[in-house]
């Protein structure tokens, strides 16, 4: 349903992607993680033109074979809060503060269902009891300020579906929240998507958010994904060192206690990258080549990517280029 094909982004000169090959299935849940400054949020933020005027973007963002990257501004304002909705990580800053919330909620739906009238708020208020939201008939005339953080949420999930998406991507939807509110916000996501039928991007710098939630993992980092697979492969036999490098930084929830292991250093900025791979001045593995060549994202089996030129598995089929360069 939605392909992204070698997208890059520039910022005054400087490459913050580097080349994004993902593909999104109708109904499919889609984990996006790493950390801080790999690149996950300005992936969707460009797939959706949503990045300031300084940025250069290239590639091809394919939405059933419409390239969202060519698009009149017209047809792209139709088709974000429409085909594709977004929940931005801050609630507190994508909601307008002297705006009341059943307002908000009613933009979405006169611009993408064509509703008016009362029919505008009941639709609303409908919307914030499928969220969650107690009360909601009152609720429609508070200001998002009146709201704690985890109600904002469920507002800006509220906003998101009022559109009725093909694809919701929820970047990074559980940020300062508690721990209770988080299981709410995240199994909200999960009966939604499962009565709707829409398709899941979920962004987090949270393996453990994205684990119970969706099918499928890539793991970027420094504007590329390095390793893509089905969640319970990621878990279990993690291929790339850095997605070994997250999962040894968890604390284990049962047996024995085990001092943690973390990745020494930080992701590099643009303005600095390394002339080969870019995780290798933080990588325990690392060889002379890794200084030197840019691992290209190969299939190493039917269902997993990794870009690598070390591997850690023993016995495997020989690394294939993928046909054209995308993640079928």
């Amino acid at each position: 349903m939605l392909t992204i094909e070698g997208l890059t982004v520039d910022f005054n000169g400087l490459r913050a992607l580097r080349g994004i090959d993902l593909t999104l299935s109708p109904g499919e849940a889609l984990g996006i993680v790493g950390e801080s400054g790999s690149g996950k949020s300005v992936t969707w933020l460009a797939a959706l033109g949503l990045l300031p005027r300084t940025a250069s973007v290239s590639g091809a963002v394919r939405l059933d074979g419409e390239n969202l990257l060519t698009v009149a501004q017209t047809r792209l304002d139709r088709i974000r809060g429409g085909r594709v909705a977004m929940i931005f990580q801050d609630p507190s800053s994508a909601l307008n503060p002297v705006i009341r919330v059943g307002r908000q909620i009613g933009e979405v739906l006169s611009r993408h269902q064509g509703l008016s009238g009362s029919s505008v708020r009941g639709e609303a208020k409908r919307l914030l009891d499928l969220v969650g939201i107690p009360d909601a008939a009152r609720r429609l005339d508070s200001y998002p300020h009146e709201l704690s953080g985890g109600q904002n949420q469920r507002v800006m999930i509220a906003m998101a579906l009022g559109g009725k998406p093909d694809v919701l991507v929820a970047d990074e939807p559980t940020t300062a929240l508690d721990a209770t509110i988080q299981a709410q916000i995240l199994d909200l996501l999960t009966t939604i998507r499962r009565d709707t039928g829409m398709a899941l991007v979920l962004i987090s710098h949270d393996l453990g958010v994205v684990s119970e939630t969706c099918e499928r993992i890539a793991v970027m980092y420094a504007g590329s994904v390095v390793e893509m697979a089905p969640s319970e492969l990621i878990f279990a036999h993690p291929e790339h060192p850095y997605t070994q490098g997250l999962l040894a930084a968890l604390p284990p929830f049962t047996g024995p206690l085990q001092r943690l292991v973390p990745i020494e250093g930080q992701v590099p900025e643009p303005a600095s990258m390394p002339s080969g791979c870019a995780f290798a001045p933080r990588c325990l593995r690392r060889m002379t080549v890794c200084e030197s060549a840019i691992p290209a994202l190969l299939r190493i089996d039917a269902d997993r990517f990794s870009a690598c030129g070390v591997g850690s598995a023993e016995g495997r089929e020989e690394p294939k280029e993928l046909d054209g360069g995308l993640l079928a």
